[in-house]
């Protein structure tokens, strides 16, 4: 089969399609045939070999790597003990995240494992491109807005890179739970956050957006960075901070003004997932997918990832 390795990391070329074996499934475990396979920040980072972070903490990247935890596919194979899928059926899932570390899922190929409990059915409504676009940004929201930081109706909400893959569900998840939405997002992105229905949309690159959002009870900042403390000021005293990227919030004075900071890890659940594609099936939550590649394009895909300013998600499209 084909597979995406990497033999050493570095930049987006070290991305190289390669003849490998094909995977069998463990115990407990399914073989998917890979239709598609979404782009995430983790595996950006785990290929350049994670240079932000510094060196006697980064974690270490096993060789050759795979990347790739979102897919979506047909289950073509059974592992033992395997009862809740049969060959044939239509899943998509966040594949072992982050239980697996930074090669668990291998997804850029036309064949992966998955375990069973990491799977959702794919609805006949959804493409394969359109579903490897959900797991880990919808499930991170799904998490953020429903358990670390659930969102409070009635409360003002600001979601910071609201386009994209995080941020476009997230908006979408307040607004569903009650929540008046104030979306920060870039010029081009205008038109599609009015299209989701957001109260207010601010554009960074010609507003401060502190001076333009005032008593904002719940900030989630799904772009974090050394600017991040940029946006507290927005906050009520008292609000909620969400970060879902590292950034620079100056603590200290967060903790003077009583702002409570929530958030937590992503992790694989495909009974979460499943409940979250349930509602991008029925039209009540919209999955955005920028740009589609060949999985030979993985590299192209890479560097199209590090420009920035994606709406929605980048997807890989695996042919066979």
């Amino acid at each position: 089969m084909q597979s995406i390795r990497v033999h050493r990391t570095g930049p987006p070329s070290e991305l190289r399609l390669e003849e490998v074996e094909r995977p069998t499934p463990a115990a407990g475990e399914v073989l998917v045939q890979v239709h598609a396979a979404g782009i995430n920040p983790p595996d950006l980072y785990a290929r350049a070999g994670f240079p932000t972070i510094p060196e006697q903490v980064r974690p270490s990247v096993p060789l050759p790597l795979t990347p790739g935890t979102d897919v979506s596919g047909v289950v073509v194979g059974v592992g033992p003990g395997v009862t809740a899928w049969a060959e044939g059926d239509e899943v998509l899932g966040l594949l072992r995240f982050p239980s697996g570390g930074v090669d668990g899922g291998r997804g850029y190929a036309q064949y992966a494992t998955a375990p069973v409990g990491d799977l959702a059915r794919k609805p006949s409504e959804l493409s394969h491109v359109g579903a490897a676009a959900i797991p880990m940004a919808g499930l991170t929201a799904w998490q953020y807005a429903t358990e670390y930081a659930p969102v409070t109706s009635g409360h003002t909400v600001l979601v910071n890179g609201a386009a994209g893959g995080v941020g476009h569900f997230l908006v979408q998840l307040a607004r569903r739970a009650g929540a008046r939405v104030v979306a920060v997002a870039s010029t081009r992105h205008a038109e599609f956050l009015r299209g989701l229905a957001v109260d207010e949309y601010i554009d960074y690159t010609t507003t401060r957006v502190a001076r333009a959002a005032k008593d904002i009870d719940h900030l989630f900042d799904t772009v974090g960075g050394p600017r991040g403390h940029l946006l507290t000021p927005a906050i009520r005293d008292g609000g909620v901070l969400s970060p879902v990227f590292f950034g620079d919030y100056h603590e200290d004075e967060l903790a003077r003004r009583g702002i409570v900071v929530r958030g937590g890890q992503v992790r694989s659940d495909g009974s979460q997932l499943a409940e979250l594609v349930g509602l991008v099936a029925v039209g009540v939550l919209r999955v955005a997918v920028d740009e589609v590649y060949p999985l030979a394009e993985a590299a192209r895909a890479h560097e199209r990832a590090e420009q920035g300013h994606i709406q929605g998600k980048l997807v890989l499209r695996v042919d066979h």
